[in-house]
């Protein structure tokens, strides 16, 4: 998968970050882990961020680790930068595993947190590494939301993985 998409990479900023998450996650020496890779842009013209997300999938699904990889140019405050990637990962894994809105009948019935789960301090991953590639010469890209896409699509892909087959619906959820 990862050499999929370099194969078929132009742009040497998106080469660079994939590369990068590869590294981190030790992508050539799988062995018999479950891991999913994935890489989006935000927006198109913002920050680029690299995700591979390591699984176990048992009775239940489980996210062991997670690995970033985020070229957003110039950044103004790195540690600020982390904490939104991070925020942005575990809220992304909640929406990914477990969030539903519900309804019966045109009306919403998931109206508490007993119909509408999120994803639990237990649940976050054990380990989450980022790393920031520093880019001080090119503009700031802004970063926002920008690892939602990606960590959902890197979910999904290391259940295929773990499943031999790929689940084409949110919540990756039994």
């Amino acid at each position: 998968p990862v050499q999929f998409r370099l194969n078929h990479l132009q742009d040497p900023r998106a080469v660079a970050v994939l590369e990068r998450v590869a590294q981190m996650s030790d992508w050539a020496v799988r062995g018999d882990r479950c891991l999913g890779v994935a890489l989006g842009r935000y927006k198109n013209k913002a920050a680029y961020v690299g995700v591979v997300a390591e699984v176990v999938v048992t009775e239940d699904l489980r996210v062991q680790r997670l690995w970033a990889a985020v070229d957003a140019g110039t950044v103004i405050n790195p540690d600020g930068l982390r904490n939104q990637i991070e925020g942005g990962l575990i809220q992304a894994l909640s929406w990914t595993m477990k969030e539903e809105v519900q309804c019966r009948d045109g009306v919403v019935t998931s109206c508490d947190w007993e119909q509408y789960p999120i994803l639990t301090f237990s649940e976050v991953p054990d380990e989450i590494v980022i790393d920031l590639i520093e880019r001080p010469d090119d503009p700031p890209l802004g970063a926002g939301e920008a690892a939602a896409g990606p960590l959902a699509a890197a979910v999904g892909n290391a259940v295929a993985v773990a499943l031999g087959t790929r689940i084409r619906h949110l919540p990756l959820s039994r």
